[in-house]
């Protein structure tokens, strides 16, 4: 065989393997996010440039030849702007899946319509548990954190500072109440107490009325069970009250990069926190941080938009593998892959849709230890992905008790 041979024997199979992706039919992802409101730091504009690099990459690896693009929308942390959004786009603009969410009480009402259209849908930005117990679907993925994931390691490491005594400033709808029933259910079974709460509605800018009410409750431990602009803001508010310097301790339950750039060293300093990804974890972390920020205003990605490229990214390898879009069908091929990029860490799904995976125990630097600006947390712990996450014996979706 000659040179010119091998080369266009080469470029036959070169050609075969393309058409093989080509196979695949048009994919059409939208990203329905929060994109002007109080989540929009963590996922936003953000989530939209993570889901269009994850796009790009499978494009040049796995999905060569397809033909796949991108659309977003802002829901408003409204459940009915979101759910009319997700029928728009599912019954008119030939939307494949749906990614992001950043809203708890959005994500359960886009999950029950996903599921009566076979379409898949992945969440990154909400926290109820909710997506994985009673509300669960076997179109459905619960791709970064939880209102589980955020209580176990916080919670202990404040009980296990000597914080025994709690009080929740918590916002006023199905992500406080479900962040704040978690933490408590933990406070409890470890030997604490919850000597009280107070809730806010979402969005609020003067924190005043509740933190006094905190600060008065003489509790150990206030804990913010809330998030976005709502927890910046509550936190610089606890720093001037005096919270902190009064002797009780602060604890926020689910709090993001962009949160801590926001507040700044100064008043975020010894803060603890559950991550499920911090951009300096590893050289991985590190070198996919920085494919981010070259694509979006040189930001460093928070663990919501870090979710939104892998599951986006997990949902294409699926496609491209299936050559479906059938709901159902890349569901099924999404469980049977295994999840490899460099966010996730021993990842795999369950039957109730929950992807586990390693989280993180991360403590606030103060202004001294921090070398550069995005150098804001050191690793405290790692929680291994089958002790982050709900037992799946306690699991209450229907899949489970089927599977």
């Amino acid at each position: 065989m000659n040179n010119t041979t091998i080369t266009l024997a080469a470029s036959i199979c070169m050609g075969l393997a393309g058409f093989a992706h080509a196979k695949a039919p048009p994919v059409k992802i939208g990203v329905l996010t929060d994109m002007s409101g109080t989540y929009a730091s963590m996922g936003g504009p953000g989530s939209v440039a993570a889901a269009q690099l994850a796009i790009d990459d499978c494009l040049a690896a796995e999905c060569k030849g397809m033909e796949i693009s991108l659309v977003s929308a802002d829901n408003q942390n409204k459940a009915d702007v979101g759910a009319a959004k997700a029928r728009e786009w599912f019954d008119r603009d030939g939307v494949s899946a749906i990614a992001d969410l950043t809203n708890s009480a959005v994500a359960l009402a886009v999950q029950g319509i996903a599921k009566e259209k076979n379409k898949v849908v992945m969440f990154s930005g909400p926290a109820t548990t909710g997506l994985t117990n009673d509300s669960c679907s076997p179109v459905g993925f619960h791709w970064m954190f939880d209102v589980y994931s955020q209580s176990v390691g916080g919670v202990r490491a404040m009980i296990g500072k000597g914080g025994k005594s709690w009080y929740f400033v918590t916002v006023d709808y199905a992500f406080g109440h479900s962040l704040q029933k978690g933490a408590q259910d933990m406070v409890k079974e470890l030997g604490g107490t919850v000597v009280g709460s107070v809730l806010h509605p979402l969005n609020v800018a003067d924190f005043a009325s509740y933190l006094l009410q905190a600060q008065t409750s003489k509790a150990q431990v206030v804990a913010l069970a809330n998030g976005g602009a709502d927890v910046v803001n509550a936190i610089k508010q606890a720093r001037e009250f005096g919270i902190v310097s009064g002797g009780q301790r602060l604890a926020s339950l689910l709090i993001f990069l962009s949160d801590l750039r926001a507040l700044g060293l100064e008043t975020a300093q010894g803060l603890t926190y559950v991550d499920g990804f911090y951009w300096d974890f590893d050289e991985g972390t590190r070198a996919w941080s920085n494919h981010f920020a070259k694509a979006f205003k040189n930001q460093k990605p928070t663990m919501t938009q870090a979710g939104v490229y892998s599951s986006v990214r997990h949902y294409l390898k699926a496609v491209a593998a299936s050559e479906s879009t059938n709901g159902d069908v890349v569901a099924a091929k999404m469980r049977e892959l295994p999840i490899k990029d460099p966010i996730m860490h021993n990842a795999s799904i369950r039957p109730d849709g929950r992807v586990i995976h390693d989280m993180y125990l991360y403590e606030v630097k103060t202004p001294a230890e921090s070398k550069n600006e995005w150098d804001l947390s050191k690793l405290v712990a790692t929680i291994p992905a089958n002790e982050a996450f709900q037992p799946l014996s306690q699991s209450t979706c229907p899949l489970v008790k089927n599977s």
